[in-house]
């Protein structure tokens, strides 16, 4: 991994590319805490698919940044894990 971090780092030096990840930080926000959240109740995706009634290749797809969940399947994902969706407006820094 620290390879990616350094490959990475070095691409955000360019203006461009860093505007474009910066763009990008709310859907990988929003990405990664589902699948912590996932991980840290222990259930895969598949069991996740049986709480929810949402296909597991669906679930693979948001995990893997492929999809655009609505902001309903991404309350019925947490419903399934025992959780809650708490979505924020903050200022830009």
């Amino acid at each position: 991994m620290s390879d990616f971090n350094t490959f990475l780092n070095e691409q955000l030096k360019n203006p461009e590319v860093k505007s474009e990840y910066d763009a990008l930080e709310a859907e990988f926000s929003i990405i990664r805490a589902m699948a912590e959240a996932r991980r840290s109740r222990g259930i895969t995706q598949e069991q996740l698919s049986q709480l929810t009634g949402i296909a597991q290749s669906d679930i693979s797809k948001i995990e893997n940044g492929n999809a655009n969940p609505s902001i309903k399947t991404l309350q019925r994902l947490a419903d399934g894990m025992g959780m809650r969706l708490k979505l924020e407006f903050l200022a830009k820094a």
